[in-house]
């Protein structure tokens, strides 16, 4: 158990399971672990018998072995409980690039027309130089590029980056973005009204949330034993004991 507290492991695995086997892809999936920091997981899991490397002409790649796989149930399972109880992802941990990074492992290559398909994404409240962000779609691979490519853009979509986080993880629909004007699809009609389909969603976007009380409804049901000492401005989940 030691291993897999350590910090970044779990979402190193994360990253193994969903398909990254380079250490290109592996820092693009995991952009605030530092490179020095990431040879040393590999290292430790290799150690483990978690993942062994497999030379592919001058590259490594770093795949899992059948102990790192029985694994999956693990991860999955704490993503489905993030999800379902933690109500909003926080403003620190939004992230373009992240973002892009998960969608470019969701495209549904029978979905999208033939050849290239280029997808611009702009989020006008990022920070400066994270704003313009593209999906190079082909048959062969999806690219995530930060730099404008060069190719003729087939659809831009403007949002903000909560607005597409929420649509990434199923908890506002894209026909419900498009229609409240959160969200905006510029390109011909008919593939505007596609790109929802050139996605599969988050494999988590269809985890049940459960009802959550409002501040009033949770004090209003909590014992009045459990409310000593808490002061009316607090939220309703801090307790005394949690500060």
């Amino acid at each position: 158990m030691e291993l897999l507290d350590e910090r970044w492991t779990l979402l190193l695995v994360r990253e193994l399971l969903t398909g990254s086997d380079r250490f290109n892809q592996l820092r693009r999936g995991l952009p605030r672990m530092s490179p020095t920091l990431l040879s040393r997981r590999l290292h430790e899991l290799e150690r483990a018998g978690v993942l062994t490397r497999q030379a592919d002409g001058t590259e490594v790649r770093y795949l899992l072995t059948p102990a790192g796989q029985e694994l999956r149930p693990v991860v999955e399972a704490l993503g489905v409980w993030g999800v379902r109880w933690v109500p909003e992802v926080g403003d620190a941990d939004l992230d373009p690039k992240l973002l892009l990074w998960d969608m470019h492992r969701h495209v549904d290559p029978d979905a999208v027309p033939a050849g290239r398909t280029v997808v611009q994404f702009r989020f006008p409240d990022a920070a400066r130089g994270a704003r313009d962000w593209w999906l190079v779609i082909t048959a062969a691979e999806t690219d995530v590029c930060d730099v404008d490519p060069g190719f003729d853009v087939t659809v831009r979509v403007t949002a903000s980056l909560r607005r597409l986080v929420d649509v990434w993880r199923g908890e506002v629909p894209w026909s419900d973005a498009l229609r409240s004007g959160g969200l905006e699809v510029d390109g011909p009609e008919a593939l505007r009204r596609a790109v929802p389909r050139w996605f599969t969603l988050s494999p988590f976007a269809g985890v049940p949330r459960p009802e959550r009380l409002s501040r009033e409804d949770a004090l209003d049901a909590a014992p009045e034993d459990a409310l000593e000492g808490v002061s009316p401005s607090a939220p309703a989940s801090v307790t005394p004991a949690a500060r």
